[in-house]
């Protein structure tokens, strides 16, 4: 069994996803792989604020990148949506405040 997340990591871990842009950009990537370019048009966003939401998603472990070669020969980063479920519920909570409190001491 895996160890409780703390209350900090649960609480990025939220926060990474609690937001429309990010679900759009995760919800775009569940068709398939997409390069930033891509991606960018598809969510209609600047690539410099796509970046900033996809390092928040990756950190988290809800998108992972790849860097592929063009047909132009140029690297480009593919953004790909990971599996997951985020389960929250008062023993989840419980469980992040105690794994807290155990690594403080």
């Amino acid at each position: 069994m895996d160890a409780p997340e703390t209350a900090d990591a649960l609480a990025a871990r939220l926060a990474a996803i609690a937001s429309t842009q990010r679900l759009r950009i995760v919800a775009t990537l569940v068709e398939g792989p997409l390069h930033v370019s891509a991606l960018a048009r598809r969510v209609e966003m600047s690539r410099a604020l796509l970046y900033m939401h996809l390092r928040k998603l990756e950190e988290a472990g809800f998108v992972t990148s790849r860097l592929e070669l063009g047909e132009d020969g140029k690297a480009m980063n593919v953004f790909s949506a990971e599996p997951f479920t985020v389960t929250i519920t008062p023993a989840v909570v419980a469980a992040a405040i105690a794994a807290t409190d155990e690594s403080e001491e």
